[in-house]
């Protein structure tokens, strides 16, 4: 099984994982294709971003100032679910197409974990088809 290791640092938290996932297809015995990324976690999320300076900062800051004030009932720690609300309005998994052995992304685009719930280790799984 393929599984790359993220540790976050910080409760929120955007994490590049742009030059892992290259580094795996550059060590793969494959050449293009796509490359099927689901994360093992429901309190992060997975996406493709432009982060410019201050991007990671915009995103965290509009996630809090969305975030539903509400009693939520979650049974094991109600004050935490709406982290795994936001994992699963953005997604734990993506599909991404890659030539020569590296993502085919846009100028701006880069592959993001997004971390709600942290300090964590989290855990990405790995398939290339």
């Amino acid at each position: 099984m393929n599984i790359i290791t993220i540790k976050s640092i910080k409760n929120k938290e955007i994490i590049d994982i742009t030059d892992r996932i290259n580094v795996f297809l550059k060590n793969s015995n494959k050449n293009e294709g796509l490359i099927f990324l689901f994360l093992l976690h429901t309190t992060c999320a997975l996406t493709t971003a432009d982060l410019d300076p201050g991007a990671e900062k915009d995103y965290l800051t509009t996630i809090e100032e969305i975030t539903p004030q509400a009693k939520y009932i979650h049974p094991h720690n109600p004050d935490h679910f709406p982290d795994h609300f936001f994992s699963s309005l953005f997604g734990t998994s993506l599909f991404l197409p890659f030539e020569n052995k590296k993502l085919i992304l846009g100028t701006w685009q880069r592959v993001i974990l997004i971390e709600f719930n942290g300090p964590r280790e989290r855990q990405i799984y790995l398939k290339i088809i």
